[in-house]
């Protein structure tokens, strides 16, 4: 899954990186999901993506695009904050990733299921606050896995008083 998700990444990259220097317009994310999950599959040097879900592949496609707006962004000021360098090639060493969004997943009490990954037995660190929207799997460079789940949760409003405190 994360080989499969770091190859869509990389080869999208690739392929903009080849438009930006011949003078050409970054591809938009459509263009991007149908040339390098849709038709890759079909091809026999990649016919292997078939074996992964492609909510994680797209997933992966969407967060390039993400990696880019925030690139140009940062390039035309309009974003606050430091200074943010255009998307980079992931490496194979290096943390790893792949986000499932709701359709891709499934949370029991002592398990999740991740589509065409199956069953995976987890231990909570606290239990979730409500049903999540997204769950993103990472694999750090030292090979733990942790799941982290998107959940939206109402914020809660203290009461009003009427001290105040000053610091100095």
């Amino acid at each position: 899954l994360f080989g499969c998700t770091r190859v869509v990444w990389n080869d999208a990259l690739a392929y903009c990186i080849e438009q930006y220097n011949a003078g050409n317009k970054k591809p938009k994310n459509g263009e991007l999901q149908k040339t390098f999950v849709t038709e890759a599959k079909k091809t026999t040097e990649r016919q292997w993506l078939k074996e992964v879900s492609n909510i994680p592949l797209q997933q992966s496609l969407n967060d390039l695009e993400q990696a880019y707006q925030n690139f140009f962004n940062a390039c035309q000021e309009e974003r606050k904050g430091q200074h943010v360098k255009p998307p980079k090639f992931k490496k194979r060493r290096s943390d790893q990733s792949a986000r499932f969004r709701k359709g891709g997943f499934k949370v029991n009490e002592r398990t999740v299921f991740l589509a065409k990954v199956g069953k995976l037995k987890i231990v909570w660190s606290r239990p979730l606050p409500c049903e999540p929207s997204s769950v993103t799997v990472i694999k750090d460079s030292v090979g733990r896995y942790f799941l982290s789940f998107v959940v939206e949760i109402e914020s809660e409003s203290l009461e009003v008083n009427d001290q105040s405190v000053g610091v100095d």
